[in-house]
């Protein structure tokens, strides 16, 4: 009969290591795994279609993921870049509001902004970078 205490041994007499505690990852230095490329250009055309709600999607998805894909990174940048310089549009436009061009002004920026937007979604999707035809680059 066999001890149940006692550690079966291998054919050479010896008796195998403890099985090892699963690795934790120390929180101070952990970083998240790189994007695949899927996921680089789904982020990135994500980053381009938020621009349709303002500019907070472009800012998160690039706070969150420009050190994990460079195809993001770069289009993040691009898309809130963009998205920076039509809020300047409506700053200006809530400006002209006072002498009645500015209403017009606002809806032509909103669909100028909704335009481009699919636009660069449409072109980030099949992993094309995209170049707005207009924005202040403040982010590089």
């Amino acid at each position: 009969m066999t001890d149940p205490n006692v550690q079966p041994s291998d054919p050479t007499g010896q008796t195998p290591p403890p099985p090892a505690a699963p690795a934790t990852p120390d929180p101070a230095t952990h970083t998240a795994p790189p994007l695949t490329h899927e996921q680089d250009v789904q982020w990135g055309s994500f980053a381009h279609l938020g621009g349709v709600l303002g500019f907070l999607p472009s800012l998160i998805i690039w706070l969150v993921f420009k050190d994990r894909g460079a195809f993001t990174n770069t289009e993040a940048k691009e898309a809130l870049n963009f998205q920076i310089t039509l809020v300047f549009g409506y700053i200006i436009s809530a400006i002209l509001v006072v002498v009645f061009i500015g209403a017009l002004l606002m809806w032509v920026v909103w669909i100028v902004g909704v335009v481009f937007s699919i636009i660069a979604f449409l072109q980030a999707k099949d992993g094309k970078h995209y170049r707005y035809p207009f924005a202040i680059r403040l982010i590089k």
